[in-house]
């Protein structure tokens, strides 16, 4: 696997050889760099524990093509994830990084690691629950269990249902009476 430190950066232009996955070893350590950049709306959280990362190709010598799934269909962030990306990208060799949009399938909190959820929460943002059951598994509730990220009550109120950003809810928790961004579920 290609390590590249701040002097000696990957050689794209060695002959790669894939593994059983079908990514060479180059591609595993491109796609960890590009990932691990920050969401720019949840720097606590790397763009591969949100899950937006869909995949990473080497097309040739110095020749990158990454694909990408925003949170949301007109997510203001994604240009400036792309650009993070094409910057990691470019920091470490490599001259020329396209990043394509990917909006099939499309992303669902589901997508969310359980380092992401662990970190929102940290945080103080209620991570989305899993979505579990499917509308061919039958009913799916309505109104989900909100657990306050400050004292852990599930007795919370919703106060709006957009917060700092359209991917998220403003809460307000009965028992501590803190406010909370919710992180809602897709």
């Amino acid at each position: 696997m290609v390590t590249p430190t701040p002097s000696a950066a990957p050689t794209p232009s060695a002959a790669p050889t894939p593994s059983a996955s079908g990514t060479t070893p180059l591609e595993e350590e491109l796609l960890r760099l590009a990932g691990s950049v920050p969401d720019p709306e949840l720097p606590m959280v790397s763009l591969a524990e949100l899950g937006v990362m869909r995949g990473l190709r080497l097309l040739g010598p110095g020749r990158v093509e990454v694909e990408l799934t925003p949170t949301y269909t007109g997510c203001p962030a994604l240009e400036s994830m792309a650009t993070d990306i094409e910057q990691v990208l470019h920091d470490h060799g490599i001259p020329e990084v396209a990043v394509h949009t990917v909006l099939s399938p499309p992303w669902t909190t589901d997508a969310i690691s359980a380092e992401g959820r662990r970190k929102l929460a940290e945080s103080g943002i209620a991570p989305p629950a899993p979505r579990g059951a499917t509308a061919a598994d039958g009913p799916v509730p309505v109104a989900l269990a909100v657990r306050c990220p400050h004292c852990g009550s599930t007795e919370t109120e919703l106060l709006s249902r957009f917060s700092s950003t359209a991917c998220k809810a403003l809460r307000r928790c009965a028992a501590c009476r803190e406010p909370f961004d919710h992180f809602k579920e897709l």
